[in-house]
């Protein structure tokens, strides 16, 4: 009976652990690019960042920048590799300015950028900020650096330490941090974003210019 008993908790345990998880059908872009998606509480996300160029109306692309560029200049759309490595882009996704998630053309149809509100909704559900971006953070140290804190993406949502290009020209913290923009303007010169952090499990609110590159999920209509 003890053993029963034992054996019952270990998959209590092991369904409280995927509670949220909820692989759902895969997603193309314009570009061809198929992207896994889960189901997490009343929302349908992608599970990996986009990497999109060409916008989906097939009106053109984004401007393709690197650390040279004068990025303080760039006030349309435009996005990057992480260093200019292409090898990146397919690993952690493309770096966009606020001005490409502005555009309302980087998502595949029936999908679009999350705007502040919604993110506040997907990390609620997770349990708050404290404790959040553990449940999203892609497991183990692959991609992250250690100790990746907290790390079991219990949600499906994969999140991939995808770093950031600022607006000074300066590639920063592959492997220590990921930022996603959200849709949502924080004054005349800045908008808001989310990200999560190698050293602890926490799911972080933050505004920072447009001018920096940043990666971004959709989240379904």
């Amino acid at each position: 009976m003890i053993g029963v008993l034992m054996i019952s908790a270990a998959l209590v345990s092991a369904c409280d652990d995927d509670e949220n998880k909820q692989e759902q059908p895969p997603v193309t872009d314009i570009d061809g690019n198929e992207y896994k998606t889960v189901a997490i509480g009343s929302q349908i996300w992608m599970a990996e960042n986009l990497k999109v160029v060409s916008f989906n109306d097939g009106s053109g692309t984004v401007k393709y920048v690197n650390s040279s560029d004068d990025l303080t200049a760039i006030t349309t759309a435009a996005g990057t590799f992480y260093e200019d490595n292409g090898a990146n882009g397919l690993t952690y996704g493309i770096l966009y300015n606020w001005y490409a998630i502005a555009s309302g053309k980087l998502c595949p149809t029936g999908w679009h950028v999350p705007n502040d509100s919604e993110w506040k909704t997907l990390i609620d559900f997770l349990g708050g900020e404290d404790v959040a971006g553990g449940k999203m953070k892609e497991t183990g140290t692959t991609h992250w650096n250690a100790p990746n804190q907290d790390a079991t993406n219990s949600s499906g949502f994969t999140a991939r330490p995808a770093g950031y290009l600022f607006d000074n020209g300066n590639y920063n913290s592959l492997g220590n941090v990921t930022h996603w923009w959200t849709s949502t303007e924080s004054g005349a010169n800045e908008a808001f974003d989310r990200y999560v952090y190698f050293q602890n499990g926490k799911a972080v609110k933050g505004t920072y210019s447009k001018q920096v590159y940043y990666s971004c999920r959709c989240v379904k209509n």
